[in-house]
């Protein structure tokens, strides 16, 4: 197989990815997934890594004679395997997913006419609840911290207050655009998931902060010249790894919380408007999950805070 066909990220990928074989379907699926279903390039690497662990268990390589030998009964052998080697149910469920999603794939392409994942079930999960900060944590994020000033002061806060104010992911962020902010509207369009866009309305006091912070930006590199909203000190497309600390060194300043990412940001955007009495529909198009169950959690959330306050406050509890 030539390097023209195969998608241009394979060629940063280790060695091991990389089995160029004429009916190489993993191959042809990790390609599936750049073009057709527009993920990125961290998912497909994910994808692939799962599915060749899986190929290294079997001791077999992707080619369509030995895929249609796979049973149900190395599957499960597999999922054994990793259970027994400590890993977590949610990280084996990742892993399946991976499986589960090639083998459609197989399926709909006419190299299997039996998916052996038919008789595979999950292994079960406990629900995580999701980390957020509370209502005065949040409050003392925009209000009470320090920023730096100048430029980069005025970055940070508008990083924060951008996951806090709308709850987009740290991709959607990194990926924003100048011209995706429409002031007049209130609005902010983001590209989620599956190139999917969505809007999603903006508090005037955002709308405030964004446009002193284009003024800025616009100063220290033309939007032509660099399309993105969010920029580094000097002015270049920003990176995820920058929004993880810009995040981090700033929740670090008003929680308590083990984990301090961008999610938690988001978390707490989803579980502040569910409080307040939002409808568990409209937050799931605010934050662009396909189904409701992926929504449902912060229903969880807030019921455990019940039970817990319950549990404190009734006398007879």
């Amino acid at each position: 197989m030539h390097q023209a066909n195969l998608p241009d990220f394979f060629w940063d990928l280790p060695h091991k990815f990389i089995i160029l074989h004429p009916m190489n379907m993993l191959t042809k699926f990790l390609k599936y997934l750049q073009v057709e279903r527009n993920y990125s390039v961290q998912t497909i690497r994910a994808y692939g890594d799962d599915l060749q662990q899986f190929f290294a268990f079997c001791g077999l390589n992707p080619n369509i004679d030995e895929l249609t030998s796979v049973s149900h009964r190395t599957i499960r052998a597999w999922l054994s395997s990793l259970l027994s080697n400590n890993l977590s149910a949610r990280s084996v469920n990742r892993k399946l997913s991976s499986l589960r999603c090639f083998y459609r794939y197989l399926l709909r392409n006419n190299v299997i006419t039996v998916n052996p994942l038919s008789k595979v079930v999950a292994p079960k999960t406990t629900q995580k609840l999701p980390s957020f900060l509370t209502k005065d944590e949040a409050s003392k994020m925009i209000d009470a911290i320090e920023y730096p000033s100048g430029f980069v002061g005025l970055r940070d806060l508008m990083v924060m207050e951008l996951f806090y104010y709308t709850g987009m992911r740290v991709s959607e962020m990194t990926n924003l655009k100048v011209n995706g902010v429409n002031l007049q509207s209130l609005t902010i369009k983001v590209l989620g998931k599956g190139a999917k866009e969505r809007i999603i309305p903006i508090h005037p006091a955002l709308a405030k902060l964004l446009e002193e912070y284009i003024d800025q930006r616009n100063e220290l590199v033309p939007v032509n010249q660099m399309p993105y909203l969010i920029v580094t000190n000097t002015g270049n497309k920003p990176y995820q790894q920058m929004v993880y600390r810009i995040v981090k060194k700033y929740l670090s300043m008003v929680t308590p919380l083990d984990k301090k990412s961008p999610h938690v940001l988001r978390h707490t955007f989803a579980t502040h408007l569910l409080d307040e009495g939002a409808d568990i529909n409209a937050i799931k198009e605010l934050l662009g999950h396909s189904n409701l169950t992926a929504t449902q959690i912060y229903t969880h959330t807030g019921v455990d805070r019940l039970k817990k306050a319950y549990k404190q406050a009734h006398p007879r509890a």
